[in-house]
């Protein structure tokens, strides 16, 4: 857990910070600088380390926790100007770090400092919106990474606690505003016919992409795991005459040269120096089990981290309602009804905010934005039990029982009972709901939750946990759709969602646009809406929500960006609804027309 008071998480803050004054001594004693081999022993001679201590790992990765320790805690002095970082391979005491006195005090400080930085970065760059609607939100990526030709650098970034690439004849990348002009300095530097456009493109991702807090797995091949690391700081320099790699990042590694060798039936790395695996799920899975196993150290530390985590961002009551442009009685009902059944269905016209909502509503509900706690999935005609719960799927050498995800999901929400975890589905209603359910029809209920039963293509009792709430949406415009599963509605609270253009967030929103044109537009929609809900062929079950409005800003909220709203989507919108009635359409597409001229 994190604390409130300095958002570190106490075990991991004292195991790293006792070790910044014994570095600091230690390169005193040295004259001021020297490798970090010689660093790490003199830090053992000083405080009388036997070989058993210095030999603990931690983790099935088997990771040396000294060699850890007292990396991450370099990588904070250098963070504060106490290491002069410039330098590879050589740890040397800037005027700063020869002058201090390293106090616990002071060196509390600086990782919380240091977490705060890193957790910024990450905020910083992370701006592509997600499945469920979140932007800006700090997300966790996954990259493999090459050392070298044949791994040749590994052992180097092993020792230095960094990630190295070459071409530093381009001198540093951050002076570089596109793509483009990389792959252009790499042709001018290196004189290559062909255009470096792999190469071009890591350098980009490898200063613009990676934050602080990725985990970065080192390879060897396609099948070989070398290490696996997180990365600890921005983009760095070093100035170099002799060593064409010169880009680097921090990284605390785990070093698994021998430990981890893919087997044929799983899926292989890429030849990319740089490549993003982390929607490649199975692969992000394998790479969490082998960082942790569940088990603590002597000192209590989480064996699955190797760094200080930040705090997750609060998220409130009060956040939802003023993201979710729904009123405090509606709000109010979802919660009670979710604990109530542990089952919901959120439902309504289009745009009405069902997938913004969804991940929201647990967030608020958990009280932090945990995203480790809440999983999205949706449904289709092709959706099966094997892609939800379990069954066998086809590989190189035959068949091979495979796990789904929501099995893994209660899997991981069973060991963390005290604390409830949210399963959202959407679309539920386009599966073919017998089929992907199963078993999980009975065990579904409020009160079988903990029932274990028999499952079909293991020897292996299941059951959905107490603490997971599931959140189906379903589109209530939908003609192509059947009715949905009896035995679905016995289950589940449905729980029908209005177009929020009555809400007090949204009534913000529109005085903050400051637009008559607007104005005009939502007026009209609101005279629309009262039309298709009288119409007996459609109901308000087919109004338009307030979500097709969303987004604009002052800047945006333009005769043209409006016209183009109400033309491309709006019109053919009503066309399908009133697909027999023409002169419907014409109508209610001039007054759109009119209220935005």
């Amino acid at each position: 857990m994190v604390t409130a008071e300095n958002g570190v998480k106490p075990n991991l803050k004292d195991s790293h910070m006792r070790w910044m004054k014994p570095i600091l001594d230690a390169l005193k004693e040295l004259g001021g600088e020297a490798s970090p081999a010689e660093v790490r022993e003199r830090i053992a001679d000083d405080l009388h380390l036997t070989q058993e201590k210095l030999a603990v790992t931690r983790g099935k990765t088997k990771a040396n926790k000294f060699g850890n320790e007292v990396a991450f805690a370099r990588n904070a002095l250098v963070f504060g100007g106490y290491i002069d970082g410039s330098e590879r391979g050589i740890w040397k005491l800037t005027d700063s770090g020869t002058d201090v006195t390293m106090t616990d005090e002071l060196a509390s400080s600086l990782i919380r400092e240091q977490v705060r930085y890193n957790r910024e970065q990450r905020a910083k760059r992370t701006t592509t919106d997600n499945a469920l609607g979140d932007s800006g939100e700090p997300e966790k990526r996954y990259w493999s990474y090459r050392a070298g030709t044949g791994a040749e650098k590994w052992q180097e970034c092993l020792k230095g606690s960094v990630m190295m690439f070459g071409y530093g004849k381009i001198g540093t990348l951050t002076q570089y505003r596109s793509q483009n002009e990389i792959q252009q300095a790499l042709q001018d530097a290196y004189e290559w016919e062909n255009k470096p456009t792999n190469t071009a493109h890591a350098l980009w991702e490898f200063v613009n992409e990676i934050n602080p807090g990725d985990m970065i797995v080192a390879v060897d091949g396609k099948r070989r795991i070398i290490g696996i690391g997180e990365v600890q700081s921005g983009y760095e320099h070093y100035a170099s005459d002799t060593d064409d790699f010169n880009h680097a990042r921090q990284v605390s590694w785990t070093d698994m040269s021998d430990e981890y060798i893919l087997s044929e039936a799983e899926k292989q790395f890429h030849t990319k120096m740089l490549n993003e695996i982390t929607s490649n799920l199975d692969m992000v899975r394998q790479i969490n089990d082998l960082l942790d196993d569940g088990t603590d150290d002597t000192n209590g530390d989480n064996v699955s981290s190797m760094v200080v985590d930040s705090p997750l961002p609060a998220y409130t009551r009060e956040d939802f309602l003023n993201e979710v442009y729904v009123d405090e009685r509606t709000y109010d009902n979802l919660v009670a009804a979710l604990a109530r059944k542990k089952n919901i269905i959120l439902m309504g016209a289009p745009g009405v905010g069902k997938t913004f909502m969804a991940k929201r509503l647990a967030y608020s509900i958990m009280g932090e934005k945990d995203s480790e706690r809440v999983e999205m999935v949706q449904f289709h005609q092709n959706y099966s039990y094997e892609d939800f719960m379990l069954g066998y799927r086809p590989t190189d050498t035959g068949f091979e029982l495979k796990y789904g995800v929501f099995y893994e999901f209660c899997k991981r929400a069973e060991i963390d009972e005290d604390r409830p975890y949210y399963f959202i589905i959407d679309e539920i209603n386009r599966g073919n709901l017998s089929k992907i359910f199963g078993e999980l029809f009975m065990l579904m209920e409020s009160d079988k939750r903990g029932l274990r039963l028999q499952l079909p293509y293991a020897d292996e009792l299941f059951s959905i946990p107490r603490n997971v709430f599931i959140i189906g949406m379903m589109n209530t415009a939908d003609r192509s759709l059947a009715m949905i599963d009896y035995a679905l509605r016995r289950r589940f609270a449905f729980i029908e969602l209005e177009p929020g253009f009555d809400t007090d967030g949204f009534d913000a929103y529109r005085r903050a646009l400051n637009s008559e044109r607007f104005n005009g537009l939502i007026a009209a929609v609101r005279n629309l809406n009262r039309r298709i809900a009288e119409d007996d062929s459609l109901g308000k079950g087919f109004r338009i929500g307030h979500s097709y409005f969303c987004g604009l800003t002052p800047d945006t909220v333009n005769e043209q960006t409006l016209s183009g709203l109400v033309e491309y989507e709006l019109i053919p919108l009503l066309e399908e609804y009133w697909f027999d009635e023409p002169e419907i359409v014409k109508e209610e597409a001039d007054k759109l027309r009119k209220a935005i001229q």
